[in-house]
């Protein structure tokens, strides 16, 4: 089996199951970065969500867009199964690098 039929082989359950990823991946995120910012030892990279860090919206507003876009691209996923499975795949490797990320600044800190 090829990489590429692996990768873009656009089933339901493996879209469910990396769009589950990339909404856990975005919750982490938002969690690392309050946890970062309010110790000291990071910042807000999004000027949009600056100004909303420390407060509850902040994470509302990560999980909710988080779900949103989960939402939409299972939707989508139906009538372009090939391109919506290679843009999630994207950001789940960029949500995976952004927490990557966040996690070695914990222990830089």
């Amino acid at each position: 089996m090829t990489i590429k039929r692996v990768l873009l082989h656009g089933s339901r359950r493996k879209m469910l199951y990396l769009l589950i990823i990339l909404v856990c991946l975005v919750v982490l995120d938002g969690l690392l970065t309050e946890y970062l910012i309010n110790g000291g030892g990071g910042s807000e990279a999004n000027p949009f969500l600056e100004s909303l860090v420390g407060e509850p919206a902040f994470m509302i507003l990560k999980i909710s867009g988080a779900l949103f876009c989960a939402f939409v691209l299972y939707d989508v996923h139906r009538r372009l199964p090939k391109i919506t499975m290679v843009i999630t795949w994207i950001a789940v490797a960029g949500y995976l690098g952004i927490v990557l990320w966040n996690t070695s600044l914990l222990f830089l800190t």
